[in-house]
């Protein structure tokens, strides 16, 4: 029998979409577009995605409001007004509401809904997509919008069952809020996280104690009130500042810095890194000196810099010197933007650990035990990251091909070609997945809707049933993904051990997860894929009994 007169079953949806978050809203309205059936699913009960669950207190955006946003609605930009230069989480989720609202977008999403499997079906060309409440839908699309850091990970610390007070997980932080007040509290992590949290926990707590493995580099952020005027005059430049975005290497859109570090007198220099200090935020790194990422010298010369600022705000010299980073490049880490983080420190009810040097032990009953020290609390809270990038999509059963899982393929480190698709499951699309660019997320996120949306409106006119990344394509994305980062700092010393190469957790392969060309040469390498007839995709239409290749990857 051919393929044309097997019985083939109807899907239920054109679409489903995994996540409410940035991504699933913006992909939710592009399906509509299109006239797609979609349903989102989401297993929070709310809208927002990271901005849902991540309520730890300090939490707010490191990049600025009128770029960290929704660009596919005039309506949007026009009506809403935001109030801080960084919102903190809850404005972001009315924020989240309100676009949810504007549009009517939750009639078409699954609410406190967890898919647990999704697996392509040869026969018919469909997925099967199943929840934890046992539903089974088939649908000719998935698309995933999970985000890069949205699966919590919390490190196997021996006696954590033991522990007779609270504890806490910053990703997972209770929605009413945790009653810090008055209470010993211990806190490991000193990532983005921690760095937000801990002067917000300390102006709580009786006493904070941090345990700190690697001090981080943290730019004050700056924040203020948004100002009438220029919430007026940056609404009526939002397009511009989008393509200004989008010509970004991180998506932000940023003046040029002044050339190499070398290039200036030692004078102008410090002049130059005092102003970027005082502009805040990655504006330090992207707009002071334009090779702070590929230098050692000028990279060193910024390092220094934050150094000479932390001992000059942190009153005890050798908690400054704990605090100051040394052993891996400004930027080989996630630099986060800081709120009164050093500051902190000058307070009398705040202790610093080194477990570098005295290691965490176990969890006691009665709190932690590092080194030969047991310190003792009544609350514990992990600021102790994700499984970045893969850990979202790894923790569904999706299975390809013959059955073969999606976590299988990337025991070695993932495999996808654009970071959208992966080779051996059609019809799966991942927003912001693997080996795509670790940049200003919003910005990204709708290129890749765009992306995805025009890649399915292509297949339905042009009768095409599957579309998936070539085997030598995905080859040659996961050998760019690697080689890009080879001429920048972001894997010497220290920065190996990030979560960019999946070093924070166990047993993951250590190789390089995010693209690091370039947003900008990013958008343009997808804009040409697309262009050139979806080259490096494979293009199948059952009904015609045929598969038609891309003619660059045929």
């Amino acid at each position: 029998m051919s393929v044309s007169q097997q019985q083939v079953t109807e899907p239920d949806l054109d679409l489903v979409i995994i996540g409410a978050g940035f991504a699933g809203l913006a992909m939710l309205n592009r399906a509509r577009e299109l006239g797609l059936r979609s349903r989102v699913y989401e297993a929070g009960d709310g809208v927002g995605g990271t901005w849902y669950w991540n309520r730890y207190p300090g939490a707010r955006t490191d990049s600025e409001c009128y770029y960290y946003c929704f660009s596919f609605s005039e309506e949007i930009v026009r009506e809403w007004t935001w109030s801080e230069r960084y919102p903190g989480q809850p404005e972001m989720l009315r924020y989240f509401d309100f676009v949810a609202d504007r549009f009517d977008l939750r009639r078409d999403i699954r609410f406190g809904t967890r898919i647990i499997s999704a697996a392509f079906d040869e026969a018919s060309g469909n997925w099967e997509v199943v929840t934890d409440g046992g539903e089974r839908v088939r649908t000719s699309y998935v698309v995933t919008g999970l985000g890069l850091l949205s699966a919590p990970h919390l490190p196997d610390f021996p006696g954590l069952e033991s522990f007779e007070g609270d504890w806490y997980m910053t990703s997972r932080w209770p929605q009413d809020g945790a009653d810090l007040v008055g209470k010993r509290v211990g806190i490991i992590g000193t990532g983005a996280t921690g760095v937000q949290a801990i002067p917000l926990i300390a102006q709580e707590a009786a006493h904070l104690t941090v345990f700190q493995r690697t001090p981080n580099y943290v730019v004050p952020a700056q924040n203020r009130p948004m100002e009438p005027d220029e919430i007026v005059e940056l609404k009526a430049k939002h397009y511009e500042i989008l393509q200004k975005a989008r010509d970004h290497s991180f998506a932000m859109p940023f003046n040029p810095g002044h050339g190499p570090a070398s290039g200036v007198s030692p004078e102008e220099r410090q002049r130059i890194y005092e102003e970027g200090w005082a502009s805040g935020g990655f504006r330090f790194l992207f707009e002071t000196f334009d090779d702070l990422l590929v230098d050692s010298e000028s990279n060193e010369s910024a390092a220094e810099f934050i150094r000479s600022k932390i001992r000059e705000t942190v009153h005890d010299p050798e908690i400054a010197d704990l605090l100051s980073p040394r052993g891996y490049p400004y930027g080989g880490k996630r630099p986060p933007a800081g709120h009164d983080y050093y500051e902190a420190y000058n307070r009398e009810n705040i202790t610093l650990v080194d477990v570098s040097s005295a290691p965490i032990q176990e969890i006691t009953p009665g709190g932690i035990r590092a080194g030969d020290t047991e310190y003792e609390f009544d609350v514990i809270v992990f600021a102790t990251g994700f499984d970045a990038v893969t850990g979202a999509l790894t923790g569904i059963d999706i299975r390809g091909r013959d059955g073969f899982e999606l976590k299988r393929k990337w025991e070695d480190g993932p495999r996808t070609y654009l970071g959208l698709t992966a080779h051996g499951f059609p019809n799966l699309f991942t927003i912001s997945g693997p080996g795509s660019p670790f940049a200003n997320l919003p910005v990204c996120i709708e290129k890749n809707v765009e992306w995805i949306g025009n890649a399915i409106d292509h297949a339905r006119r042009e009768g095409i049933d599957t579309i998936e990344a070539t085997r030598e394509a995905e080859d040659d994305w996961v050998a760019q993904v690697q080689d890009v980062v080879s001429g920048t700092l972001l894997t010497q010393g220290e920065a190996v051990h990030s979560w960019f190469t999946g070093a924070n957790i166990p047993g993951k392969a250590h190789v390089v997860n995010v693209w690091f060309g370039g947003a900008n040469n990013y958008f343009a390498i997808c804009d040409g894929v697309a262009e050139k007839g979806y080259e490096g995709l494979a293009l199948s239409s059952r009904d015609r009994g045929q598969e038609a290749e891309s003619a660059a990857a045929s």
